[in-house]
């Protein structure tokens, strides 16, 4: 073989070091925390999957808010860059190798879920967070799923939302809302969604009641709810949890993914999945995102090297669906 050199991502280069052909992909890579300026398209080592690993062919990677937040540096926790980095959880894409141990998915299969640094060509997943993607989602569709729709599900089982239930979400328009106000309603829930004025209509369309974020929301939820509300999902984390402890009776069934202020008012933090069975999540929404039950839509795709610009688009805000990159 004939080696290329490196610098045009997607090359094969010889390595110095072992004096073999080492095969190179695009990745998205960072070299220091800041702003969405320090994302580069590098050509970087293909993966290569380990004991229980697969390897995927990224087709759709899905952007979350937790990308913007690592490479910023605010879960850095004080600690030194281990550079370069990547970046990427949400992945859909075809599977192009297995490690030992596993069975399936079997390689050329077509795969959703989440993975490690997926804002690349090619990213190392596990089978447990993957799942076989219907071939009437669309690529872009499946690589949003990921962390929104395992978030939503999750948590809803935490809040353990049922038939008969009043489940309030704020931030009912971004992408966690947008799965759990679907989910909550296709397992009998009724949903008060708070958003924006320009997302009242769009929240109404998922099925839910709107009602505008701000002064006066106790008011208004009361108003769209005169029986009350049993629970609550907070995936805003704009000072709501008073109210939402207030409205709900109490902070046992209110669970906020992104209020700093939690402890102060007895609210669970949902980080991880604490005991919860999970692993239906990605086969249910399969299932429901097939059949209609559940939409998830794309805001708008991005190419790989257009990374900053779809972090930027991230951290403004109120957008109604998902920021896909496209390998």
């Amino acid at each position: 073989m004939d080696p290329r050199g490196a610098g045009v991502p997607g090359t094969t280069i010889l390595s110095e070091s072992t004096g073999r052909v080492v095969r190179m992909s695009s990745a998205i890579r960072f070299s220091a925390y800041g702003d969405p300026d320090v994302l580069e398209l590098v050509d970087a080592p293909d993966p290569v999957p380990g004991e229980g690993e697969v390897l995927v062919r990224v087709r759709a990677a899905g952007v979350n808010p937790a990308d913007f937040k690592r490479r910023s540096g605010l879960w850095s926790g004080g600690k030194a860059l281990d550079a370069p980095a990547g970046l990427g959880y949400d992945l859909a894409g075809v599977v192009e190798a297995v490690g030992s141990g596993v069975g399936t998915p079997k390689v050329g299969d077509d795969v959703f879920g989440t993975g490690t640094d997926t804002y690349a060509e090619l990213a190392i997943a596990t089978p447990k967070t993957l799942a076989q993607r219907p071939v009437d989602i669309p690529w872009e569709v499946a690589g949003g799923i990921g962390v929104a729709g395992r978030t939503a599900y999750r948590v809803l089982r935490q809040l353990e939302v049922g038939p008969g239930d009043t489940l309030l979400i704020h931030a009912a328009a971004g992408g966690v809302g947008i799965l759990a106000t679907q989910l909550a309603i296709a397992w009998g829930a009724t949903v008060i969604g708070t958003a924006g004025s320009d997302n009242q209509a769009f929240v109404r369309e998922l099925g839910a009641t709107p009602v505008r974020y701000g002064d006066g929301l106790a008011d208004r939820v009361r108003a769209a709810a005169p029986d009350g509300v049993d629970a609550v999902l907070d995936a805003s984390g704009r000072g709501e949890l008073a109210v939402s402890v207030e409205l709900a009776g109490g902070p046992d069934r209110v669970i906020t993914l992104a209020a700093n202020d939690a402890k102060e008012h007895g609210v669970r933090f949902s980080g991880s999945d604490e005991g919860v069975d999970v692993s239906d999540a990605f086969p249910e929404l399969a299932r429901r995102i097939s059949s209609g039950d559940v939409v998830l839509p794309v805001w708008r795709t991005f190419p790989l090297a257009e990374a900053a610009d779809a972090h930027r688009a991230s951290e403004d805000g109120h957008l109604r669906g998902k920021i896909v990159m496209l390998p």
